[in-house]
């Protein structure tokens, strides 16, 4: 309706009619506007609230003051902050453009063509591509969250193994004292990739130090973590590999050659001072709600299995991933099909808040 036509309607009418006219229009589009709900997106496994104000205003001043300027190609004062919060020495750490960065490194520095590296499998997608970059083999080891799984499939050309610990997309999770047994029985060629981007979702605090008390009995064990989960920080890019004593040369290798740009570490150092209550507090929003959903679906036609990260590998007894995922979607909850690992019967879902847990349980209840 062009202005000439939205002002002849009212042509005739008092200001009364008028005005009881516009007031009914403007409730109509109120109404509507409650009605509609947006999607909800539960396919990714990054935090889905906005970071800390202290990070954004450190990363927005370390760029308006920084970008004419290259940063310390070390990392130095952020391998000590982070030094200081593992009880590592910093020359053990290296930082880089997000773990995925330093695990594609990794694997590249320990694998050579026609070498294998093992994944326990269904996980993180990128593991297989980084063998493919390195000229070596992927071997997946189905259900492989297992430590006598994993050692049966060593052979003479295996050289490492990517563990996802929690697992993506599954939860699984394998404690340290189990990891100290897989990593006493490994053959000396033969290194740990421990991927734990997800660890800070364990139930067990204990479990985090856990795994970073293995480093000084095996020299072969790498831990990667990141500021792009619980932090929310994914867009900055920003994580770090911790090693035993004698891995100071390859961590020097895994780093990127000019570093990780100024604001990136203003923005992670800032994470560190900033960010221990929020973190905290995250943390214990997912720990109530994946228990409250998963207690939930007891009493729904859907299988989760155990987990120990913020997401719920979902099965659906009678539906594909494919059919489960469009079920869901049709509820406007979006989740990830199992079908993007190889997965046919699978889905993935995120523990957020309580409100996005009452909607995937909704969503359940009315696609299912």
């Amino acid at each position: 309706m062009g202005l000439r036509g939205y002002y002849k309607q009212f042509a005739g009418m008092s200001d009364e009619e008028i005005t009881e006219e516009l007031k009914e229009k403007a409730a109509e589009e109120r109404r509507k506007a409650l009605a509609r709900v947006d999607p909800l997106d539960l396919s990714r496994t990054t935090w889905h609230e906005l970071p800390h104000p202290d990070v954004v205003a450190a990363v927005t001043f370390a760029a308006r003051g920084a970008l004419n300027a290259a940063g310390d190609p070390t990392a130095e004062e952020l391998r000590r902050a982070l030094g200081r919060r593992v009880g590592i020495e910093p020359e053990r750490i290296a930082v880089g453009n997000g773990a995925a960065q330093l695990l594609s490194a990794a694997t590249r520095a320990l694998l050579k063509a026609g070498e294998e590296l093992l994944i326990p499998w269904p996980s993180y997608g990128l593991y297989p591509l980084m063998a493919q970059r390195s000229g070596a083999r992927a071997v997946p080891v189905p259900h492989g969250h297992d430590v006598e799984r994993l050692l049966a499939a060593v052979t003479e050309k295996t050289r490492a193994i990517a563990l996802c610990n929690p697992n993506d997309p599954t939860g699984a999770y394998i404690p340290p004292q189990r990891l100290r047994e897989l990593l006493d029985a490994l053959p000396e060629q033969v290194s740990l990739l421990l991927d734990e981007a997800l660890v800070d979702y364990v139930a067990d605090e204990r479990a985090a130090a856990g795994s970073l008390a293995l480093l000084d009995d095996h020299p072969r064990l790498l831990v990667f973590r990141t500021f792009s989960k619980v932090y929310g920080l994914a867009g900055l890019r920003c994580g770090y590999v911790l090693g035993g004593p004698g891995s100071e040369r390859l961590l020097a290798q895994l780093a990127p050659e000019l570093g990780v740009g100024t604001p990136v570490q203003a923005g992670a150092l800032e994470a560190i001072r900033a960010c221990d209550a929020q973190v905290a507090a995250r943390r214990a929003v997912v720990l109530t709600e994946r228990a409250r959903v998963l207690d939930a679906l007891h009493d729904l036609p859907v299988d989760a299995a155990p987990t120990e990260a913020n997401v719920l590998w979902l099965r659906a007894p009678g539906l594909t991933a494919g059919e489960l995922t469009a079920r869901l979607r049709n509820g406007n909850v979006i989740v990830m099909s199992g079908e993007e690992v190889g997965d046919e019967e699978h889905v993935r879902a995120t523990v957020q808040a309580p409100q996005h847990a009452d909607r995937l349980l909704q969503a359940i209840r009315t696609s299912l």
